[in-house]
């Protein structure tokens, strides 16, 4: 685990906190998401305050979205034929205790990544945008695909090891301890507050 010693410090103007698939149809499954959320809903709070940027990533997808998804997809084609995670369906709204508030960036996405069938680069490189710090469910969907995407474009990232879920346990403590690290700097939201009064 990273500490604050060999952790870059974070310059709020150029950080975005990225809350993504934190949607009753995606966290219900989880034994503990009311805990989970609520550390989340405290690390926006405490960013927010900071001047950070808050982004919201949540997948969803329109009629057009699941025709144009090929059989060679195996995940998203299970979906599509089984007309899953409709974006009017309230299950895939942005859980309300974190709810988007004005201003904040919020974008609809239809694979696993926050950013490769979504704006959200363009939209964070359009405010300055360099530093991320990943939230979300689940470690080895979109975090994981996320993180893989922002580093190989650059962003120095974060990624709160008690702000993001996985399904299965073993993967995420996999993930979070041997493959984040070497593309990440993997803290705590305790550590993360700490950081960003020092940045």
């Amino acid at each position: 685990m990273s500490t604050t010693v060999s952790v870059p410090a974070v310059d709020p103007a150029r950080t975005a906190l990225l809350a993504m698939d934190f949607q009753s149809a995606i966290t219900s499954p989880l034994s503990q998401a009311d805990e989970l959320i609520a550390r989340v809903g405290t690390a926006i709070d405490d960013l927010r305050e900071a001047g950070c940027t808050i982004g919201y990533v949540r997948v969803g997808f329109t009629e057009e979205d699941w025709q144009a998804i090929p059989e060679t997809n195996k995940t998203f084609a299970a979906a599509a034929e089984g007309k899953a995670m409709h974006h009017e369906d309230p299950a895939t709204a942005v859980d309300p205790r974190i709810a988007p508030r004005d201003g904040d960036i919020e974008v609809r996405k239809t694979r696993f990544g926050g950013m490769s069938t979504t704006d959200l680069d363009e939209q964070l490189r359009a405010r300055g945008i360099d530093t991320l710090v990943l939230t979300g469910v689940s470690t080895s969907g979109v975090v994981l695909s996320t993180l893989i995407d922002a580093a190989d474009r650059d962003y120095r990232v974060y990624v709160l090891s008690d702000g993001v879920a996985d399904y299965d346990p073993e993967a995420h403590h996999t993930l979070i301890t041997r493959v984040f690290p070497s593309r990440a700097h993997v803290i705590t939201t305790a550590e993360l507050r700490d950081l960003v009064r020092n940045g």
